[in-house]
């Protein structure tokens, strides 16, 4: 009996721990659909962005945080894996996805940039054709859910 209660006791424990980390994650929410992210917010951080990534999943992505709203200009030089580039004004509406964003292999000629289309303050890197996907346009709106 006594054995039995420990084991219910470790098993809530675990359940508990595991929700915790979940609610530790930082995330993103855009029509419905769900990303945990990694902050970009220094600019340090937004310069090596996914670099020599080989993989994200498809529920992961990585969040940009500048502090003003201008044009913004994205390449992918030792980026690894094809992305789709959202880009959000101040009100975290969606102004412009770069889609389908090829890694940039090239070693001896400047990497192309990808700027959006009207002044961004945010920017969410997600896995190749989840925008298309998932139906995301203009106007969709961003909802943060990070963590403290």
């Amino acid at each position: 009996m006594i054995q039995m209660i420990k084991k219910t006791a470790l098993v809530a424990l675990l359940v508990i721990l595991l929700n915790a980390c979940q609610h530790n994650q930082h995330r993103v929410t855009l029509s419905g659909h769900s990303f945990v992210v990694e902050l970009a917010e220094t600019d340090d951080t937004r310069a090596m962005g996914l670099m020599y990534r080989e993989h994200m999943d498809d529920n992961a992505g990585m969040l940009f945080i500048f502090p003003d709203t201008k044009i913004r200009a994205f390449w992918m030089k030792n980026t690894l894996i094809p992305l789709d580039i959202l880009y959000f004004d101040q009100n975290k509406k969606l102004v412009s996805i770069s889609e389908h964003t090829p890694p940039c292999r090239n070693t001896n000629t400047r990497c192309p940039s990808y700027p959006s289309a009207k002044p961004a303050k945010y920017v969410l890197e997600i896995n190749a054709g989840l925008s298309k996907q998932y139906g995301f346009e203009s106007g969709d709106e961003l909802i943060f859910h990070l963590k403290k």
